[in-house]
């Protein structure tokens, strides 16, 4: 009897692949996007963690902005 094959991954980490690969945009043959700000904003409900908001908040009003500029230039890479 031949012993049980390990595993190279663990189970959260095939978790996180399947997401990815089933979340993930197939691109096709399309131009790319330019850098222009999209037009108007869209409010939404997101939750963070408390440290999170809370490093954003230090520095006072404008935090909802700093946070906005964080993810835009994390999808920008």
């Amino acid at each position: 009897m031949a012993p049980p094959t390990r595993r190279h991954t663990s189970a959260i980490d095939q978790a996180e692949a399947l997401f990815k690969a089933a979340t993930t945009k197939q691109v096709e043959n399309v131009s790319p996007k330019s850098n222009a700000i999209p037009v108007g904003k869209e409010t939404v409900s997101l939750r963070l963690d408390r440290d999170v908001l809370e490093h954003f908040q230090d520095d006072g009003p404008g935090w909802q902005d700093r946070i906005n500029v964080a993810l835009r230039t994390f999808i920008e890479k």
